[in-house]
């Protein structure tokens, strides 16, 4: 708007002067035919016409010259502020205003969510105490409530500037309830974009379902609560069709049977990301159960070939055969349960609605290793169980690469896995990932938590790591 105003002003400007430069060029084409007729008259009747006629050459070479020298001078001089009436022309720029400086100012970007008044002239005066500080305002997202509107930012501003001197002048300009966050380049994506991104997604990955909802809802708590529990009771969780919204917690219906709660204490829920999550999982529901089919052959230091691929309810049988190869400890060591349970949880884990699960399958297509990748609330557990005669061979560790590499394409934080303090295999196998460890012993239970590196390349793709040769 400044530069439009900027320009409106540099055309009313020349339009002003236009007529003064006009008059000014007319006197001096009068002038100069008078001085001609003067000085042809000198040499046609005057007895030194000759002598005149050759110091009029040399008084316009040196005028010429002289006016040469004067352009040349002040060609890059600033103009002069008109004196006139009120907006002529800008002002000379400060120092504080000049585009070098503009260009080294630092500067952050945050997300920000206010409600303001639905009134002609609301959002106006909000932009007006943005602009006022500085903040350029990328994108903008109005959500409609009854009582109001919500309008989402997402903003480059100085980096001096805090959230909480933000959420002030806002306030000042009439929003209420605002919130704000620092907000990273994958916010930079306009929503719908982002929105249909999630979309194909989950049509590719049932999966991804969780994952598209906590990164359309930003910082969230989803909770998947099952219709039947692992006995085959049932639990009494069902929500409606459509679903049900209350402030900061919003409950859908799960196509697998029970019920989605996601809950957001700190921003209440609008009825937009209402229909957007809503949306999701009836296209989840519609496309019903499906898995990406992928398969990486690696050989062991052995000789011996091995396929890792995608598991998903279709392995329950193989699952629970490998259950009985394998002994009570190592079961016990994963379940942390009486192992007669061991067959129960197999629905749930192999389910891709809880999570991720990788199987590890000899070259005569027998189960003999299981990874999962759990999404427990905000966090993500890590898990595995691999038949006793196959043990001590890498390949925990190469499940475990790959489930961490699976949670850094989910763009989870960390990983913790649960384990008993004696289990030295799985605490060997975390600490092979080369990550940050946290520890914690509670009971003879250990929790084992490893902060992930977003940055790093997956490492999975890389086996000869653990031993293997990857085909």
């Amino acid at each position: 708007m400044t530069d439009m105003q900027g320009q409106l002003s540099h055309k009313q400007a020349r339009r002003r002067h236009h007529w003064r430069r006009d008059l000014v060029e007319l006197a001096a084409l009068f002038t100069a035919v008078a001085v001609a007729d003067g000085l042809s008259n000198l040499v046609a009747h005057g007895p030194d016409g000759p002598f005149l006629l050759v110091a009029s050459a040399v008084a316009l070479i040196a005028t010429a010259a002289f006016h040469t020298w004067w352009a040349h001078r002040h060609s890059h001089a600033p103009p002069l502020p008109d004196t006139g009436d009120a907006g002529d022309t800008d002002g000379p720029a400060t120092d504080g205003d000049s585009g070098s400086d503009r260009a080294r100012r630092e500067t952050a970007l945050w997300r920000m969510r206010t409600t303001v008044r639905d009134e002609p002239g609301s959002l106006a005066a909000l932009c007006t105490a943005l602009a006022g500080h500085r903040v350029d305002i990328l994108t903008l997202q109005t959500h409609p409530l009854a009582d109001g509107t919500v309008d989402e930012f997402l903003l480059r501003m100085p980096a001096e500037l805090s959230g909480a001197e933000l959420a002030r002048a806002v306030s000042v300009a009439g929003g209420h309830d605002t919130w704000t966050e620092r907000a990273d380049a994958h916010d930079l994506v306009d929503a719908p974009t982002r929105v249909l991104g999630l979309a194909t997604r989950t049509a590719l990955d049932a999966a991804e379902l969780p994952l598209a909802l906590r990164q359309l809802l930003g910082r969230c708590t989803i909770h998947s609560l099952p219709a039947v529990s692992l006995t085959g009771r049932p639990t009494g969780e069902t929500a409606p069709v459509e679903g049900v919204l209350e402030s900061t917690t919003m409950r859908l219906r799960d196509p697998n049977g029970g019920t989605i709660t996601i809950d957001r204490p700190h921003l209440p829920f609008t009825p937009t990301e209402f229909a957007r999550a809503r949306a999701l999982v009836e296209l989840d529901a519609r496309l019903g159960p499906r898995v990406p089919r992928s398969e990486d052959v690696l050989t062991l230091p052995e000789g011996n070939e091995i396929t890792v691929r995608r598991a998903d309810q279709s392995d329950i049988e193989a699952a629970k055969a490998m259950h009985e190869r394998c002994s009570d400890r190592t079961l016990g060591l994963r379940y942390h349960g009486p192992v007669a349970d061991a067959d129960r949880y197999l629905g749930h884990l192999l389910s891709p609605r809880y999570g991720r699960t990788l199987a590890v399958q000899t070259a005569s297509g027998r189960l003999v290793a299981l990874g999962h990748l759990l999404w427990d609330g905000d966090e993500t557990e890590v898990a595995v169980l691999v038949e006793d005669s196959w043990q001590r061979r890498g390949i925990g560790s190469e499940l475990l690469r790959r489930l961490a590499d699976l949670a850094v394409e989910a763009r989870c934080d960390s990983v913790y896995a649960v384990t008993q303090a004696s289990n030295t295999g799985m605490v060997a196998a975390m600490r092979g990932l080369g990550l940050p460890l946290d520890y914690q012993v509670e009971e003879g239970t250990l929790v084992v938590t490893a902060r992930l590196d977003k940055t790093a390349a997956p490492t999975s793709s890389a086996g000869r790591r653990g031993g293997f040769e990857q085909r």
